[in-house]
């Protein structure tokens, strides 16, 4: 048997897939994103084509063409997959609905498995000690946000900054009360873009590292337009710090709306300044942090999630029989 990640047309090329295929070992192959069921596209976005076979691509120069490279590289895909042993596993029930619309992906299996994280690296500690370490106040309540780029329009950068200027026009002592630690780069950015107090972290890539800053801060925001199952609300979460995100791709399957977090109306800046003010201000905050803690070691810990895997591989191989 062999399993596939992330490997799409970078790391192996189709005609590498191919070679894999045609070897006759059951194949099952994770999606972390949309590209194993559309021409040659990520995410999809609001197009639609791959459920039929994708053509005019809407992200090529010029919308494409009828035979433009989403359309070539859908044909082969098509040919590719044919009577192919292949399981896909979609990282979220979200991405699994949208996968089996795809005329690539018509007879062949398709279930829905979480991405795993380690528990006993990312779980909750003193937050005082934590805020020490990570050299930040003891006296406000901290929002944490963050992406490789900050200011990536995908990640929802200027919701944010409207959610925060809705805040404090609602609730001027916020301002004085609150700040945001923010990590990525071109994260000094946000200082002149938001009315709170900014702590720029720039990219941090030491996992420890992260594991004091996510207890540092009382809420992870994430207004990201597009998104699968994002690893950083599983961190997060794991340590105890609630979330806040929009109604998009898994983000509502991890946040449990007003049980561990805030899930916010898509692209509305004021539903999401909502559940900033509502997590900080009126919710049970020691039960909604107890609970995202307890949401990802139930759902989403190594041992649970290799479990899953090793009840497909024997279901594949005929040893569940």
């Amino acid at each position: 048997m062999i399993h596939l990640h992330w490997i799409n047309q970078g790391m192996l090329s189709l005609n590498d897939i191919k070679h894999i295929i045609e070897s006759g070992k059951p194949v099952v192959w994770t999606m972390h994103d949309m590209w194993p069921c559309t021409g040659i596209c990520h995410h999809a976005r609001e197009c639609t084509n791959y459920q039929e076979g994708c053509h005019n691509c809407p992200f090529l120069y010029n919308g494409g063409s009828k035979k433009d490279l989403s359309y070539r590289t859908f044909k082969k895909k098509l040919a590719l997959y044919k009577n192919a042993n292949i399981t896909f596993v979609a990282c979220s029930q979200w991405l699994r609905s949208q996968a089996e619309k795809s005329l690539l992906l018509v007879g062949h299996r398709t279930t829905n498995i979480p991405n795993p994280i380690n528990i006993n690296l990312f779980k909750p500690h003193d937050k005082k000690e934590a805020r020490y370490k990570s050299n930040l106040p003891q006296d406000k309540k901290l929002l944490l946000f963050g992406s490789v780029k900050i200011t990536d329009k995908r990640k929802g950068i200027d919701y944010f900054v409207e959610s925060c200027r809705l805040l404090v026009e609602k609730y001027p002592e916020m301002k004085e009360q609150t700040g945001v630690v923010v990590f990525g780069k071109q994260s000094a950015q946000l200082k002149e873009l938001i009315p709170f107090p900014v702590y720029a972290l720039d990219f941090v890539s030491d996992e420890k590292a992260m594991v004091d800053i996510y207890n540092s801060v009382d809420l992870f925001v994430t207004p990201s337009l597009e998104e699968n199952l994002p690893n950083t609300i599983m961190e997060s979460m794991a340590c105890g710090t609630p979330c806040v995100g929009f109604n998009i791709g898994g983000i509502p399957e991890m946040i449990d709306h007003l049980h561990n977090g805030y899930v916010a109306e898509y692209k509305s800046s004021e539903d999401f300044a909502n559940g900033i003010h509502w997590a900080l201000n009126e919710s049970e905050y020691p039960t909604l942090s107890e609970e995202a803690a307890r949401k990802v070691a139930t759902y989403y810990s190594e041992g649970i999630i290799a479990k899953k895997y090793i009840d497909i591989y024997n279901k594949i191989t005929g040893k569940d029989e």
